[in-house]
C-alpha cells in the first residue's frame, strides 16, 4: 500500500457520514482536511529543530505557531458537522485574525504578513460557494482598510526595530503566501479535475442507461422539434435515430394526433409542469418484409429542463402502450358482448312472452268449450271450426319452438346440412305458391319471376324451401296493402342469384345494421306494428351461411326491401368460404342469454 494510499484511508475514516457517498462531496472534504491537517503535523514536527536553531522564539513566532492548533480544529469541525461552508468562513476568520494580529505586531498595512490577506478570498474559492467567497472578500478588504485607518492613525503598537527592519521575515511571508496559494490553486485544479471526471462518469452512466432502456427517451423543442432520441426508438419504429431528429418524429404521429402531441410539448415548455399524453406513431415494416407499415399506440410523459428564458426545452419517455390498448378494446367489446347478451335476453323474454302466450290462450280457451259442448249446445261444425283453430295455435306454438331450436342449433354448430340434387325452380314455385293465399288476404300482389332454364343445383333442398319460406313470408308481413312483392331468380356464374323485393315500410339505416340479429324487429320491441318472434332473418342468414353463401339488404324508409340471396350450384361441406355480407354475422350469443333460453327449450323438448 502507497503512502498516498493511506493518507486518503486515514482522511475517509475521519469523513463526516454525509460526505462519504457523493464523489465530489468527498473530494472537497478531503481537500479542505489533506493540507490543513498535513501542514499543521508538519510544522508541529518542526518545531523542537527550529527552537534549537533559533533559540528562544519571540512573541510573534509563539502565536504563528500557536495558530497551527486552529486548522486541525477545523478539521475537526468539519468531521464532525459535516458543514463545508461553515468550515470555510472559520478558516477565514481565523486566517483573519492571525494575518491582523502579526501584522499589527509589525508595521500595519506595511508588514510582511499583509500579504496574506490577499489569500484569504483565494482560499474561500474552494468551497465552490458565492456567499462563502463574497464574506471572504469583504473579511480582507475590511481587515486592510482596519490596517490602514489604525496605522493613520498611530494606533498600532511600536514594532520591534529588529523585526520591522528583517528582510528575511518579509521575504518568508511572501514566499510562504506565494506557496500556499500554489497550493490553494493546485486544490482548485485537482477539485475542477475530479469534477469533470465525475460528469464523465455520470454521463458514460446516463447514455448507457439510455442506450439499453426499452423506453424511447428524447429533447424537444417548445415547437415540437426532436433534438435528441434515445437509441431504442430504432427498436421501437424501425427506422435510424438520424431520421427522427427534427420534425422526423412529428412527421410520424397520426394526422388525428398531432394537435394532442404539440398541445402536451407546448404545455410542459410554458407551464413547467410535466405532462402526459397518448398518440399514435407509425411504424415501419422489418427490412425484407413486404408488410405495410402500421401504428402503435404510445404514452408520452413530458417535463421541462431548467432553460435560460426563452430556451425552454422539454424532456420526454415515450413508451410503446400498444398491448395494453388492445386489452382495453377486448375489454370494450367483452363489455359490449354482455350488453348485448343482457338485451337479447330482454328480447327473448319480451318477444316468447306474447308470441307463446296468443296461441296458448287459443287452444286453452277453445279446449275448454268443446269440454263443455253439453253446456254451451256446440254442433258439429262449430267443434270442427274449435278443433281447426286448436291445431293452427297448435301449429303456430310448434313453428316457433322449431325456429328457436334452428337457431340454437346453428348458433351452437350442430345445425346439420344434408347436401343432395334438386331442381330449384320448382320448389321456388311451390313455396311462392304456399305463400299466395296469404298474400291475398294481406292484399298483397305477388310476383314470381323465375326462368325455366334454371338448372339443378346441389344444396339441401329443405334449408333452401326454408330461406325461400322466410324471406317471402317477410316481405309478404312488412308490405301494405296495395303493395306488390317480387320473387325472381337468375344465374351468376356459378352461383344461383334468389332476389325478393318489396314495396313496403322499408328499414331505417340504424336498424340495417342489426337486421339478421335473432329476435330483432326494427322499431321498438313493445311497440311493433307487424308480429313475429323475428327468428326469420337470422334462421335464413345462418342457412346462407352453412350454404357458403351470401346475403345482401338494400332498403329505404318508405320505399321498401330488397334481400338479395347468392348461393353456390355445387355446395361443398368441406370449402371454407368466409360469407360476405353487409349485415352483421351470425355470432354465438352467451349461454346466459339467448342460446340458454332455447337450450333450456330443447331439453324440455
Amino acid at each position: 500500500m502507497s503512502v498516498l494510499s493511506l493518507i486518503r484511508d486515514c482522511l475517509d475514516a475521519l469523513l463526516h457520514p454525509s460526505a462519504r457517498y457523493d464523489a465530489l462531496t468527498r473530494a472537497r472534504h478531503r481537500a479542505f482536511m489533506a493540507p490543513r491537517l498535513l501542514g499543521s503535523l508538519a510544522a508541529f514536527a518542526t518545531f523542537p529543530a527550529y527552537l534549537a536553531m533559533r533559540g528562544a522564539p519571540s512573541a510573534i513566532e509563539v502565536m504563528a505557531f500557536a495558530w497551527l492548533i486552529a486548522p486541525i480544529l477545523l478539521s475537526w469541525f468539519l468531521s464532525r458537522t459535516g458543514r463545508y461552508e461553515g468550515a470555510h468562513v472559520l478558516s477565514s476568520l481565523a486566517l483573519a485574525g492571525l494575518v491582523l494580529t502579526i501584522a499589527a505586531m509589525t508595521g500595519g498595512i506595511a508588514s510582511f504578513a499583509a500579504v496574506w490577506l490577499v489569500v484569504i478570498p483565494i482560499e474561500a474559492a474552494l468551497s465552490a460557494s458565492r456567499r462563502v467567497v463574497a464574506f471572504a472578500f469583504v473579511l480582507a478588504m475590511s481587515s486592510a482598510a482596519l490596517l490602514s485607518v489604525l496605522g493613520f492613525y498611530h494606533l498600532l503598537p511600536a514594532p520591534d526595530a529588529g523585526v520591522a527592519a528583517h528582510g528575511t521575515l518579509a521575504g518568508f511571508g511572501v514566499v510562504s503566501a506565494i506557496f500556499y496559494a500554489t497550493g490553494l490553486a493546485f486544490g482548485v485544479e485537482s477539485l475542477a479535475r475530479t469534477s469533470v471526471a465525475l460528469l464523465y462518469v455520470e454521463e458514460d452512466r446516463y447514455r448507457l442507461l439510455a442506450h439499453n432502456m426499452s423506453d424511447v427517451l428524447s429533447r424537444h423543442s417548445r415547437n415540437g422539434a426532436v433534438r435528441f432520441v434515445s437509441p431504442a426508438a430504432e427498436i421501437m419504429l424501425g427506422v435510424p435515430v438520424s431520421r427522427l431528429l427534427g420534425h422526423g418524429l412529428f412527421d410520424r404521429v397520426h394526422v388525428a394526433d398531432r394537435p394532442a402531441y404539440l398541445t402536451a410539448l407546448s404545455d410542459a415548455a410554458r407551464g413547467g409542469e410535466a405532462c402526459s399524453v397518448e398518440f399514435r406513431l407509425r411504424r415501419d415494416a422489418a427490412r425484407g418484409q413486404a408488410v405495410a407499415p402500421d401504428f402503435i399506440w404510445v404514452e408520452m410523459r413530458c417535463r421541462p429542463l431548467d432553460q435560460p428564458p426563452g430556451e425552454a426545452e422539454v424532456v420526454a419517455v415515450i413508451r410503446d402502450v400498444t398491448d395494453r390498448k388492445v386489452q382495453e378494446q377486448a375489454l370494450e367489446q367483452a363489455r359490449n358482448a354482455a350488453e348485448q347478451a343482457d338485451a337479447s335476453k330482454t328480447r327473448f323474454l319480451a318477444t316468447m312472452s306474447h308470441e307463446l302466450r296468443t296461441p296458448l290462450n287459443a287452444i286453452i280457451g277453445f279446449s275448454e268449450m268443446i269440454a263443455q259442448e253439453d253446456v254451451l249446445g256446440l254442433d258439429a261444425a262449430r267443434r270442427k271450426e274449435y278443433a281447426q283453430l286448436i291445431n293452427d295455435s297448435g301449429q303456430h306454438l310448434l313453428s316457433v319452438v322449431n325456429g328457436i331450436l334452428d337457431m340454437s342449433k346453428m348458433e351452437s354448430g350442430n345445425f346439420e346440412i344434408s347436401p343432395e340434387p334438386f331442381a330449384p325452380r320448382p320448389a321456388l314455385v311451390n313455396c311462392c305458391s304456399l305463400l299466395a293465399l296469404k298474400a291475398r288476404e294481406n292484399g298483397v300482389d305477388l310476383v314470381t319471376r323465375v326462368p325455366d332454364e334454371l338448372p339443378d343445383m346441389h344444396g339441401d333442398p329443405r334449408a333452401f324451401k326454408q330461406i325461400v319460406l322466410n324471406l317471402v313470408s317477410n316481405a309478404i308481413k312488412f308490405t301494405e296493402r296495395g303493395g306488390n312483392v317480387t320473387v325472381s331468380a337468375a344465374l351468376e356464374g356459378t352461383r344461383l342469384l334468389l332476389r325478393v323485393s318489396d314495396t313496403g315500410v322499408g328499414i331505417a339505416a340504424d336498424d340495417l345494421k342489426r337486421i339478421g340479429d335473432p329476435f330483432f324487429q326494427a322499431g321498438k320491441t313493445y311497440q311493433r306494428r307487424h308480429e313475429g318472434t323475428g327468428l326469420g332473418l337470422s334462421i335464413v342468414k345462418g342457412l346462407v351461411n352453412l350454404h357458403h353463401g351470401e346475403l345482401n339488404v338494400e332498403s329505404k324508409v318508405g320505399e321498401g326491401t330488397t334481400v338479395s340471396v347468392a348461393l353456390p350450384l355445387a355446395f361443398s361441406p368441406t370449402a371454407a368460404v368466409e360469407p360476405a355480407s353487409n349485415v352483421s354475422t351470425l355470432k354465438p350469443a352467451p349461454r346466459s342469454g339467448l342460446q340458454e333460453q332455447a337450450h333450456q327449450v330443447k331439453k324440455s323438448a
